[in-house]
């Protein structure tokens, strides 16, 4: 059975929940309901606050207002009261400013008298009878439109079905999701923290972290080795003219850290890092013979995230990109789009990362300050565009208004075990940032040309990419990609000499060992090792001793297994190499 969420359904059934809340709660101020991927939410803002505890009160209470043949009409607005509804006055200030149409819809009784009156834009359910199987799932703060300087909102989560059996069968999907946690998954194998000390959204990678992360990077580089990629470091800051005239500055102010003012310079955190390698192009004479210039960087990027937008490591304010900048000349766009392309796609199916969608995201030419305005280098830029993915027979959604404020891109979209849409890789072309840094090379005919630049995202940020492959995963990452791949368990302390001569012999070939030499029963030791998802446990006593040889087991197999230590060397070698 294919889930799939039913728009009117769930939007009417987030109308049911305002009309309980406000019931139970009269003074209750209304913000927005809508439809998201897994149901719908509501928010409110309470005098009193509301946990999953009450959920069963307010549920009973829904029931009970669906068994009084309700429905759902379109009116006139009247019944609210703007002066006590100031979210909803808020909402209709807009709608009036932007010459948006305003309608309103209410749920009423059997003989149309209004019970619940809300500004709305439509497609309900007719009949309220008709909600039979839904479920509150959770409660959040919600800052109004997602701004921290505004009221932080009461967030009620909820999904409704057709029938029971799915209604029952996503909660089953749910519960799966909540297994796949990143957060929860990188607490219980200490891969990363964060501390009130170094601020919110600031992660901090243990051990454990850090093992997975370069192992990530190492396999990065090769890439970017095998497509031909020279790497580069530049500074973690910029000077603010540098983001004033690449004009990241005017169009991601509010994504930006504010200006630290150093003596007589006005430094920026970094929160991109494309000009600095334009000035890295332009401090050499470049010939058309050198290009295509690819250099890339392990960038460490800093972004002013709202707090209320922070997940994990989903969502940080400091974070590592995996970035590339490449220098074309015109005729080369169309061959290196391809290269570029075809990297991208051998490094997603490496890591077994399936592409939901590729998306060709265009600027709105109505849009005039998101989007530098230039006709002829829009139309250019997006016709090349079209043209590789056309040739080259590419399925593709096209997306307006997506592009980035200098060019538009080719996104490449995947879908996460959590079910949310994230754009993992990206190619982006850009006509305009070599023109504002008056970069240039020399071609054919001895004369000065400018560049095109081709921005590369390869796997996103690493930080995103680790909560991405821990909930695709489970925790239950590849040998290659694992953290902790043995555990050598003596079973009594006269087995720790050998134990720990086992552990260093495979240490000391670059695997990640370890011993356990606690006082603990070796039933405890092996559970302990499988709640670390440790890939191989090696079991030490007086037969394994006796014979030099070892017993190990598999994570999450109960099978055991006799061999010399050469042998099982040799197994850890093919599974490094089985990658």
């Amino acid at each position: 059975m294919d889930l799939k969420i039913d728009y009117e359904l769930n939007h009417s059934t987030s109308h049911l929940l305002a009309l309980a809340i406000k019931t139970l709660f009269p003074d209750v101020k209304l913000g927005i309901g809508p439809v998201y991927d897994d149901g719908f939410y509501y928010d409110f803002d309470l005098q009193r606050s509301i946990s999953n505890a009450d959920f069963p009160k307010i549920e009973k209470l829904m029931k009970k207002l669906v068994s009084k043949n309700l429905k759902i009409i379109e009116t006139d607005g009247t019944n609210i009261d703007f002066k006590q509804q100031i979210y909803k006055q808020k909402l209709k200030n807009e709608l009036e400013k932007k010459g948006e149409k305003i309608s309103y819809y209410s749920i009423v009784s059997g003989n149309n008298n209004i019970l619940f009156e809300d500004l709305c834009a439509g497609k309900h359910l007719k009949f309220l009878s008709k909600i039979q199987n839904f479920k509150l799932l959770k409660v959040s703060g919600a800052y109004w439109k997602g701004d921290s300087k505004n009221k932080q909102l009461t967030r009620i989560y909820g999904t409704s079905w057709k029938s029971k059996e799915e209604l029952e069968k996503f909660l089953t999907i749910l519960q799966e999701r909540q297994e796949r946690d990143h957060r929860k998954i990188g607490n219980k194998l200490k891969l990363f923290t964060f501390s009130p000390y170094f601020g919110p959204g600031f992660p901090v990678w243990l051990e454990n972290g850090m093992k997975i992360h370069n192992k990530i990077r190492q396999k990065i580089l090769q890439f970017d080795r095998k497509y031909g990629f020279k790497e580069v470091l530049t500074p973690h800051f910029g000077h603010k003219q540098l983001y004033e005239i690449s004009g990241h500055l005017s169009h991601y102010r509010e994504d930006i850290f504010p200006v630290l003012h150093v003596e007589n310079e006005e430094l920026i955190p970094r929160p991109m890092t494309c000009p600095h390698h334009i000035i890295l192009f332009s401090q050499n004479l470049f010939s058309y013979k050198n290009l295509p210039y690819r250099i890339s960087e392990q960038s460490r990027l800093y972004r002013y995230e709202k707090s209320g937008a922070l997940s994990g490591l989903e969502r940080v304010r400091a974070m590592d990109l995996t970035e590339g900048h490449i220098f074309v000349s015109k005729r080369q766009i169309f061959t290196e789009i391809q290269h570029l392309f075809k990297m991208i796609t051998e490094v997603l199916d490496f890591f077994n990362i399936k592409i939901f969608y590729i998306s060709f995201s265009k600027r709105d030419p109505e849009n005039k300050e998101k989007f530098f305005e230039d006709d002829k280098m829009w139309n250019q830029a997006e016709s090349d565009l079209k043209q590789f993915l056309d040739k080259n027979r590419v399925e593709y959604i096209e997306k307006i208004g997506e592009a980035a404020f200098y060019g538009p891109k080719i996104d490449f979209q995947i879908k996460t075990a959590l079910n949310k849409e994230v754009t993992i890789s990206t190619l982006q072309l850009d006509f305009l940032l070599p023109t504002k840094f008056g970069i240039y090379f020399i071609n054919e005919y001895n004369k000065k040309e400018t560049p095109i630049l081709i921005h590369r995202g390869l796997i996103g940020t690493y930080e995103r990419f680790v909560a991405i492959l821990l909930e695709q995963t489970k925790g239950n990452l590849p040998f290659w990609l694992s953290p902790k791949q043995v555990i050598v368990i003596p079973i009594g302390e006269k087995h720790n000499d050998f134990a720990q001569k086992v552990h260093k012999i495979i240490f000391d070939l670059g695997f990640y060992s370890e011993v356990d030499l606690r006082s603990e029963r070796i039933s405890r030791k092996i559970r302990d090792a499988n709640l670390q998802k440790i890939n191989y446990q090696i079991i030490i006593g007086d037969a394994e001793i006796e014979k030099e040889e070892i017993t190990y087991r598999k994570f999450a197999s109960p099978a055991l297994y006799k061999t010399s230590l050469a042998s099982f060397i040799d197994l850890l070698r093919n599974d490094e190499k089985n990658v």
